[in-house]
C-alpha cells in the first residue's frame, strides 16, 4: 500500500488523547465512541487501533505508532502553500526508516495541523501512559487545544475481569506499581505495607516482581493472581504465591506475547480475594469463553448471531456459504411487486430476511416505500424476519406464536373466507430452492399462491486459505449449521470440520444432513431458531466445563484436545 497524503487546511486543529481501556472494546466511554466518530485522523498503535478503528467514520486517515516513518520525516511542505503534510505510511515501504517512538509527540502534532481533528489512542487510560503527557504539553507549545477522554486502567479493569477484588470490607490500602520502571524505594514502601499491591509487569518478569516484593518484606506465601491478555478472550489467570508463582507460570508453558503486548497484571495481597476466584472468576468461567465458533452464514444474516456468541464468551468467525443474487428471470417478481400495488394480493408472506430484502429493493427500483402494503395483510416467518420488516416500516399482522417455521406459520395462518377475505391471493417471494411446505399449507387452507422467486441462493467463494486449514484442522472449537445449505456449502468450499469441532444444528432435517456428510452432531435447537441454537450451544459448553471442573481435569476448549476417533452421535 503507497503513503497517504492528508491535504493542508488551516494551521491549528484539535487532539483528543483517549483512554482505549485495557483490551475489551465494550468498555470503551460514551465519549470515547463520540470523538471516535468526528476524528478526522487516528494515532494509535497496534492492539490499541484494534480496540478503537471499528468506531472511526469511513475515510479516516490512520496513523500506526508501531511502524515506521520513513527518514527525512518530518515532511517537507506542501508545494505552493508552505503547510505541511502529513504522510501516513502502512510499514510496508522499503525505505530506510528509523523508530516512531521519538516522534510520537511530532505525529500527532503534524496530524492536527492542517484543522484537522485527531484521536491519539493509548491503551488504558492517558494519565497512566508513560509519554501522553509529553505529547500534551508538545500541544501546549504548539498553541494546539486538546481533551482528555479518560479510560479504564489496565490496574483496575484486569482484576475486575479476573474477579479479583482490589479491596474488601476493611477497606485495604491498594498500591500500584509498574515494574518496568520502578525503583527500589518503590519496592521497599509497597513491601513494607499489608494492603494490596497491583503490578503491571511484563509475563517474563513476574517472577522478579514478586522476588523484590519478598526482599522488601512481604511473605513468600502471600497469595498472588497473574493475568495475561486481560478482559479479552484470549484471557488466562493464575493463582499462586509469591514462592511459588515463577515455578507455577513455568509449568503452565505460558509464553510471552509478541513483540511484548499489553502488561501482565498481577495482583498481590491477603485480601486481594485470591482465595474466592473460583467464584468470582465471571468472565473466564462464561460458558464459551474463548471458544472460536465459525459462524456460516451471510454476513447480514449472522451479525446478531454472532453478538449473541460473544456474549457467551465466544468469537465467532463470520464465514459465508452461501451468496444471494437476483434471480435469473426478474419478470417475474416485476409482475408481482405491481400486483401489490394494484390490488391483487390479500397477503404477502415473509419466509427470511433476504426475501424483504429483494422485495424492498425492488421497491426501491420503482420509487416505492412501505405504504406501498396500505391494505395488505403481512405474514413473517420468525423473529429476525419481522425485524427486518420493520426496519422497513411495515409491522407485520401475523408471527408464528409457536415454531418459527413455515410448518408454525401455517399453524397459525387463518383458513380462506369469502365473506371476510375480498381477495383469495398470496403472494409468496422466496429462494429459488425453498421446499413446498408454505406453498401445499397455504393451498390446503383455500388460498391461491404466487409463488416467485425473488432471489438465488448460490455457494460462496472458498474462504481464505487460513481458514480451510483451520476448519480441515481442528482450529475451530465449534461450528453453528443453520440450514441444510450451509452444510453441504461448507464442506463443499472449506471441507469437513475436523472431529474435535462440536456441531450444532438449528433442527432435525439439518442434522440428517450434516450426519449424511459423516459429521457428529452434538448439540440440536430445541426450536428452529438461531438464538436457541446458540442457546443451546452455550448450555452444551457450561456441563462441559462443570463436567471438567468435576472430576478435577482442567478446563480446556475442544480445539485444545486431539482425540483419535470420532465419537458416536449425541445431541442436546
Amino acid at each position: 500500500m503507497s503513503p497517504t497524503t492528508l491535504p493542508a487546511g488551516p494551521e491549528h486543529g484539535h487532539v483528543t488523547f483517549l483512554g482505549a481501556g485495557p483490551g475489551d472494546p465494550g468498555l470503551l466511554t460514551l465519549r470515547a465512541v463520540e470523538a471516535l466518530t468526528n476524528a478526522d485522523v487516528l494515532v494509535a498503535g497496534h492492539e490499541v487501533l484494534d480496540v478503537v478503528r471499528v468506531h472511526a467514520r469511513s475515510g479516516v486517515a490512520v496513523v500506526n505508532t508501531d511502524t515506521e516513518i520513513p527518514t527525512g520525516y518530518p515532511p517537507t511542505p506542501v508545494p505552493g502553500t508552505g503547510a505541511p503534510q502529513l504522510t501516513v505510511v502502512d510499514g510496508s515501504s522499503t525505505t530506510a526508516a528509523v523508530p516512531v517512538v521519538r516522534d510520537a509527540a511530532h505525529l500527532v502534532m503534524e496530524a492536527a495541523r492542517g484543522g484537522r481533528r485527531v484521536v491519539r489512542a493509548v491503551s488504558g487510560d492517558p494519565g497512566l501512559d508513560a509519554y501522553a503527557a509529553e505529547e500534551m504539553l508538545a500541544c501546549v507549545r504548539a498553541g494546539v487545544p486538546f481533551e482528555v477522554v479518560p479510560g479504564v486502567a489496565a490496574a483496575v479493569g484486569v482484576p475486575a475481569y479476573a474477579g479479583v477484588p482490589l479491596r474488601d470490607a476493611q477497606g485495604a490500602d491498594v498500591r500500584f506499581v509498574d515494574a518496568r520502571t520502578a525503583s527500589d524505594r518503590c519496592w521497599t514502601e509497597v513491601g513494607a505495607s499489608d494492603g494490596t499491591v497491583v503490578v503491571s509487569t511484563a509475563l517474563d518478569s513476574v517472577g522478579a516482581a514478586a522476588g523484590e516484593l519478598v526482599a522488601a518484606g512481604r511473605k513468600p506465601d502471600t497469595p498472588i493472581t497473574v493475568t495475561v491478555a486481560g478482559t479479552t478472550t484470549r484471557q488466562r489467570t493464575w493463582t499462586a504465591t509469591l514462592g511459588t508463582v515463577a515455578q507455577t507460570l513455568k509449568q503452565a508453558k505460558v509464553l510471552p506475547s509478541p513483540e511484548g503486548g499489553r502488561p501482565v497484571i498481577a495482583v498481590v495481597g491477603e485480601r486481594s480475594a485470591a482465595a474466592q476466584r473460583d467464584q468470582l472468576s465471571w468472565f473466564e468461567n462464561k460458558p464459551l469463553f474463548g471458544w472460536k465458533v465459525l459462524v456460516p452464514r451471510t454476513k447480514e444474516q449472522s451479525a446478531s448471531l454472532s453478538d449473541q456468541l460473544r456474549s457467551y464468551g465466544a468469537v465467532p468467525y463470520e464465514v459465508p456459504t452461501i451468496a444471494v443474487e437476483p434471480p435469473r428471470t426478474p419478470q417475474q417478481m416485476e409482475r408481482a411487486v405491481k400486483g401489490l400495488v394494484t390490488g391483487r394480493y390479500e397477503w404477502i408472506a415473509f419466509t427470511s430476511v433476504n426475501a424483504v430484502k429483494a422485495v424492498r429493493e425492488k421497491f426501491e427500483e420503482y420509487g416505492l416505500d412501505a405504504r406501498a402494503f396500505a391494505g395488505i395483510k403481512v405474514a413473517a416467518v420468525g423473529e429476525q424476519t419481522a425485524k427486518a420488516l420493520v426496519a422497513f416500516g411495515v409491522k407485520p399482522d401475523l408471527v408464528p406464536s409457536g415454531e418459527q417455521s413455515a410448518a408454525g406459520l401455517l399453524e397459525d395462518w387463518p383458513p380462506y373466507d369469502p365473506v371476510f377475505d375480498p381477495i383469495d391471493r398470496v403472494f409468496l417471494p422466496r429462494a429459488d430452492i425453498a421446499t413446498e411446505t408454505l406453498v401445499a399449507g397455504l393451498i390446503e387452507l383455500g388460498w391461491e399462491v404466487d409463488d416467485v422467486t425473488a432471489y438465488r441462493t448460490v455457494r460462496a467463494s472458498p474462504p481464505p486459505a487460513e481458514t480451510r486449514e483451520a476448519i480441515k484442522g481442528g482450529g475451530f472449537d465449534a461450528v453453528l449449521f443453520t440450514s441444510s445449505s450451509t452444510v453441504r456449502n461448507l464442506v463443499g468450499i472449506a471441507g469437513k470440520p475436523h472431529n474435535v469441532t462440536v456441531i450444532a444444528c438449528i433442527g432435525p432435517a439439518t442434522a440428517k444432513t450434516a450426519e449424511e456428510h459423516g459429521l457428529r452432531v452434538d448439540v440440536m435447537a430445541p426450536e428452529p431458531s438461531v438464538h436457541k441454537l446458540a442457546e443451546a450451544l452455550a448450555d452444551f459448553g457450561l456441563k462441559r466445563r462443570a463436567a471438567a471442573v468435576e472430576a478435577g481435569d482442567p478446563v480446556t476448549r475442544p480445539s485444545e484436545r486431539r482425540p483419535g476417533a470420532r465419537r458416536r452421535r449425541s445431541t442436546t
